[in-house]
């Protein structure tokens, strides 16, 4: 981001002092004006809800232009990353900002692959939830408690730190999932197989069970793959502001990405998914097919209350 040569000027129709507000240009997407010296110079806010109109702070990270249908990753379009790379290539991409080479790719593989693991306490922690607690429920749980496990890399202002929590979570994110699952279900946890690629652990940690062998199915393992890299990272969303707000109070990763994934619970963000299974299953309750008219119908009305869930995204 750079300093234009242009400014902003803001006058107020009551005969005000004009305020001029420095603009910058970013290498992609919209110029910005820089408001923050503005209520020490007019005794004023901006009102913006939702951030509609609002960039929270610099990233050369993601860019997303849902008009265009761009997503973008440190410049790279979605489409040639989800084609060319695979999942770790991508967390290296997004971590680091370049693609790995083959050395590279080797050794960051490596680390993640030996970091699936956790610790066996986290077991019991486990069995404090209800067989029929709602995943995410756990996963907060979880995630939250990675603090209590991993005393080394707590300090989110130590760049160490950071780096050592951000692989650590890439790596036994998956694990604590076929975790959370494998309980609901009753059967027994499933460990990581430092054979198998990322999304190929995952599978088998979900699915496998000790009484065969279980072989993770090649195209559902690229399927998931991709699943994977294209919910890598989607800019300042609800989820990544509210990770980013807690860290501003140096809170731990740990419990600043918990709080993320009970943000993502939301039927406005990540639960949309589940939200949209729910109202298939009520429209099925109702009647099923013979009753979409209906159902359609009491979408369009606006005193109805009712929505169609997963059919469009604001910001695509």
């Amino acid at each position: 981001m750079k300093a234009s040569d242009t400014k902003a000027t803001l006058s107020f129709s009551n005969g005000g002092d004009n305020v001029e507000l420095p603009i910058y240009k970013g290498t992609i997407g919209p110029d910005v004006i820089d408001i923050r010296k503005l209520y020490a110079q007019t005794g004023m806010f901006t009102y913006d809800p939702g951030f509609m109109s609002t960039a929270a702070c610099q990233s050369a990270i993601t860019y997303i232009d849902g008009d265009k249908g761009e997503l973008l990753y440190r410049g790279y379009p979605i489409e040639q990353l989800a084609t060319n790379c695979d999942f770790m290539e991508t967390c290296h991409l997004l971590l680091y900002g370049e693609l790995p080479d083959a050395g590279k790719k080797a050794s960051f593989t490596k680390l993640v692959t030996n970091h699936t693991m956790v610790n066996e306490q986290m077991q019991f922690f486990l069995r404090g939830f209800r067989r029929d607690a709602h995943p995410m429920a756990i996963m907060t749980g979880l995630v939250g408690a990675l603090s209590a496990f991993y005393h080394d890399s707590t300090d989110i202002n130590n760049p160490e730190h950071r780096a050592i929590a951000a692989l650590r979570l890439i790596a036994k994110m998956p694990t604590l999932v076929a975790m959370a699952y494998k309980y609901t279900i009753g059967q027994p946890y499933i460990y990581p197989k430092n054979d198998l690629s990322y999304a190929g652990n995952f599978m088998h940690m979900m699915f496998a069970t000790p009484c065969e062998e279980y072989k993770p199915n090649d195209v559902l393992v690229r399927a998931m793959d991709r699943i994977f890299i294209l919910h890598a990272d989607h800019e300042q969303n609800a989820s990544t502001s509210t990770v980013r707000l807690c860290g501003s109070s140096g809170t731990n990763p740990f419990a600043a990405i918990a709080a993320g994934v009970a943000c993502l619970w939301g039927p406005a963000h990540g639960g949309a998914n589940e939200a949209a299974l729910n109202m298939l299953y009520d429209i099925q309750r109702e009647g099923g097919v013979e009753k979409i008219g209906e159902f359609i119908k009491k979408v369009k009305d606006k005193n109805s209350n009712v929505k169609l869930m997963g059919f469009g995204h604001r910001v695509y």
